[in-house]
């Protein structure tokens, strides 16, 4: 990917906004400006419930660039959820095991899985799968209108 050679993770982050931001905004979602955090890889999308609960949505990307050590290899994303409220304490659930383990839905060939790209092409494609499975399940988890089975 030609603007990996500037940043990485800033070039992620573009990614990440032109395929989610709206669907997130749209949510009431909101990303937060964190220089140091975004230079380590990780960004956020933060709601504010009534009543004082919160949603958090969390990219954490692992970039890879052509050196001697990690030639070819593709670079990486996962998703974590966090449910926090003064009641319950704060949930953490990565987005797959949600939706494999919780929800029992195996769509996706692990329960820890990474999204895995090598290109725009490809990142555009991850972001929209995880999107997708963040807008139908993580979303409304994060508020409290889906529960997995059993719960």
């Amino acid at each position: 990917m030609e603007n990996e050679r500037q940043s990485g993770q800033a070039y992620f982050g573009t990614v990440l906004q032109t395929v989610v931001g709206q669907a997130f905004a749209a949510a009431g979602y909101q990303r937060e400006r964190s220089p140091l955090q975004m230079a380590g890889g990780r960004f956020r999308y933060v709601r504010e419930f009534a009543g004082g609960g919160r949603g958090i949505i969390d990219f954490q990307v692992l970039v890879y660039s052509d050196t001697m050590w990690s030639s070819g290899a593709p670079s990486c994303f996962r998703v974590e959820l966090t449910r926090a409220s003064e009641r319950d304490g704060a949930v953490v659930r990565s987005l797959s095991r949600l939706v494999v383990e919780d929800f029992g839905v195996k769509i996706l060939p692990a329960a820890d899985h990474w999204w895995s790209y090598r290109d725009t092409d490809s990142l555009g494609k991850a972001l929209a799968e995880a999107g997708h499975l963040i807008v139908g399940y993580g979303l409304p988890w994060l508020i409290g209108e889906l529960s997995p089975p059993g719960d």
